[in-house]
């Protein structure tokens, strides 16, 4: 079955063309798509014996609501979205006085291995089409009836390891004849994969890369992050400068503080002389509880000290206000707790 919402408005042009259909069609039916529309009966500019042929040749991404937190704290909705093969993932709504934010996943599952992440809980599945990362988009508007904004990659899965799905979505979901949601306003988050962080630079898209560093050095990223193990705290760091460079894009550095990990005095010094001088940014998470995991959040007086200690070396350091915290907003463990279900 073709997936004509994975598909460049000249790659619709050319579908169409190949079929008998003038170019025009597929004016119509990117419109539509980016309207939200998931059933070709619906879209009534076309000849109702294309919408059958469309029907029967053809697939549109849609995400059915499996399950729907909202925060009676802050308005966050999380949603356990499910595709057609059953596959399930996260997407969380986030709102904000400058406007709606969705957190959206890349993959069903996750095979980076983080020891205190809960999305690769009961393991990896599948890469996301681009189709069905447009459509987490379109799921919560359709839902809510409202506008979004604003997208972060940060959800289920690595995004650079599904790195030509990831990247046509971005180009798609920027298409003025789309969404038109401006790259500005999407971050790309990245366990750094260093390959992938240099081939992302030498598109100069304007998006914000936020790479999880979590430790201050090999010896600690190692034991938490098995990318670590591939890709040494050097070659990432040199990535970070390259893409820098090339973008001229600041980056965003995440950071779970852990309680007894990764959260002293000490590494709050090296992790500052590491980044001095850098075009950057410093996100302090204290770190979501995963039951599987065993890890515990850093205290508030840990957090505040860890972030003076930063600001010292002059990094530009802020503490993640953590949105959802009733529904446990955090990606990963819904999936998990349905997928044992």
């Amino acid at each position: 079955m073709t997936d004509l919402k994975s598909m460049y408005p000249a790659e619709l042009e050319e579908y169409f063309l190949s079929i008998g259909e003038p170019k025009y069609r597929a004016g119509q039916v990117f419109a539509r798509l980016s309207a939200g529309d998931t059933d070709f009966s619906v879209m009534t500019a076309l000849p109702s014996a294309l919408r059958t042929r469309l029907s029967e040749n053809c697939v549109i991404a849609r995400a059915e609501i499996a399950s729907r937190l909202v925060s009676k704290i802050d308005g966050t909705i999380k949603y356990l979205f499910s595709f057609s093969d059953g596959e399930k993932i996260e997407s969380v709504l986030m709102r904000y006085k400058y406007g709606n934010t969705v957190c959206i996943s890349t993959q069903a599952g996750c095979r980076m291995g983080c020891s205190f992440c809960a999305s690769p809980l009961n393991g990896f599945r599948r890469n996301l089409t681009a189709g069905e990362m447009l459509e987490q988009v379109m799921a919560v508007m359709r839902d809510t009836g409202e506008k979004v904004t604003g997208i972060v990659l940060m959800g289920i899965g690595e995004p650079l390891d599904n790195y030509d799905n990831v990247l046509r979505f971005l180009r798609l979901v920027n298409d003025p004849a789309g969404l038109n949601i401006s790259h500005r306003h999407i971050s790309l988050s990245t366990c750094g994969l260093v390959d992938k962080i240099d081939a992302l630079s030498r598109e100069k898209l304007q998006i914000t890369l936020s790479v999880s560093l979590h430790a201050p050095c090999d010896e600690i990223r190692r034991r938490i992050m098995p990318v670590a193990k591939i890709y040494p705290f050097d070659s990432l760091m040199a990535a970070c400068r390259r893409y820098t460079s090339a973008t001229n894009r600041r980056i965003s550095y995440e950071y779970a503080l852990m309680s007894g990990v990764n959260d002293s005095d000490r590494d709050a010094h090296l992790l500052g002389r590491l980044l001095a001088g850098q075009l950057c940014h410093v996100n302090l998470i204290p770190v979501n509880e995963v039951k599987e995991r065993g890890y515990k959040k850093s205290t508030r007086e840990r957090v505040n000290g860890f972030a003076g200690i930063l600001e010292s070396y002059r990094i530009n350091t802020t503490v993640r206000r953590r949105l959802g915290g009733d529904i446990n907003a955090s990606c990963g463990q819904l999936r998990a707790e349905h997928t044992e279900e």
